[in-house]
């Protein structure tokens, strides 16, 4: 017999609060105002969808709890033992899987991280190494261009700083779609390649870096930037060697006073797209600055996670010779660096997120 402990009694409880939330958001959906006010309409939508699986989750478990009440009270007075040996399967079947659907939702009811459906902007920047530093920048944004291809995320390059021989001394670009920064949000740290360079003629295996930074895209309602603090200046986008690609001043270089973030993006023809793109950037680097300044208030959360903007932490190590890619965090490695380079990054992926979740777990209080 499926026995629930006080904990779990707390958590089922907890969950039908969640799920009544749920009902009254989607009564909200169809209400007019609500609709006709997008920035409204939207936060309320992202809160909807978040509940939308413990909505699902706890109903199959309350119509199985009803089953097993039916079943049980069969078994108390049904006299034929054939029917009573399907009930007692039928129960046992039912309770196997309610003790799973607890499993699931205590997963479900964990603190989500309240950018994990935001879209994404990642800045890559070549370290120790030079120019070999600066190729596999360029690796690194081909790997997440070709996941993206495949997992629906759409690309767009905002900036980059690209060298003679092909590689970017920086490269920034925004990942959007559903979960992006749940999906991309572990790849913050410094990134270690170990490979022979093609200029290397007696073939010694160089050690270089390239860092790596996640930012959530940040709404205009969450950062409220004052006009006044910033200075914005135009000037013409340039390509690899200071080769001007166009004459037009169509690139911007948005200055942050307060804060001293400079912002410059060149992709774009009009200045005016520019502009909106550089916009996007320093309210991500703001929201960023600010929750860095929160987490550091609170240093044992902080050493409880997998990981998630310590740039200055060595995640993950590319082996050439070996053929290999190691994560440092979870101990993991894969012996198949060209496809993982080839942008089959989803067991990565998923082993971090399973990792942190784990670590949530035993943390938690259900």
């Amino acid at each position: 017999m499926l026995t629930l402990t006080q904990s779990e009694k707390n958590m089922i409880e907890k969950l039908g609060v969640a799920v009544e939330r749920y009902h009254r958001l989607e009564e909200m959906l169809g209400d007019s105002e609500i609709i006709s006010n997008q920035t409204e309409y939207t936060k309320i939508m992202r809160e909807y969808k978040s509940l939308a699986k413990i909505a699902e989750k706890y109903g199959q478990f309350m119509k199985l709890d009803s089953e097993c009440k039916d079943l049980r009270e069969l078994l108390e007075i049904e006299e034929d033992e054939e029917m009573l040996a399907l009930a007692q399967d039928d129960l046992d079947s039912a309770e196997d899987t309610m003790r799973a659907l607890i499993e699931e939702l205590r997963i479900l009811i964990l603190p989500r991280d309240p950018n994990d459906d935001k879209n994404v902007i990642v800045e890559i920047r070549g370290g120790a190494g030079g120019e070999e530093a600066a190729l596999f920048a360029g690796s690194l944004y081909r790997m997440y261009s070709m996941y993206c291809a495949g997992a629906g995320y759409k690309t767009e390059i905002i900036g980059c700083n690209e060298t003679e021989l092909g590689g970017y001394k920086e490269i920034d670009f925004m990942i959007e779609g559903d979960g992006a920064y749940s999906k991309f949000k572990f790849e913050s740290g410094v990134h270690r390649v170990q490979r022979v360079p093609e200029t290397e003629t007696q073939g010694r295996i160089h050690t270089s870096t390239v860092t790596v930074a996640v930012l959530p895209e940040a709404e205009e309602i969450e950062v409220v930037i004052n006009p006044a603090d910033i200075i914005i200046e135009s000037c013409k986008s340039s390509g690899a060697g200071g080769q001007h690609i166009n004459k037009t001043e169509s690139a911007v270089r948005l200055t942050h006073k307060p804060t001293g973030i400079v912002v410059e993006c060149q992709e774009e023809r009009s200045q005016f797209k520019n502009r909106d793109k550089a916009m996007k950037v320093l309210r991500a680097k703001l929201q960023d600055m600010q929750e860095r300044e929160q987490n550091d208030k609170i240093t044992s959360e902080r050493k409880s996670q997998v990981g998630t903007g310590d740039r200055s932490e060595r995640i993950r190590t590319y082996n050439y010779p070996q053929g290999r890619v190691t994560d440092h965090r979870i101990g993991l490695t894969l012996y198949s660096l060209e496809n993982f380079l080839n942008g089959n990054i989803g067991e990565m992926i998923e082993a971090l997120i399973t990792a942190d979740t784990a670590e949530k777990l035993k943390n938690s209080e259900f």
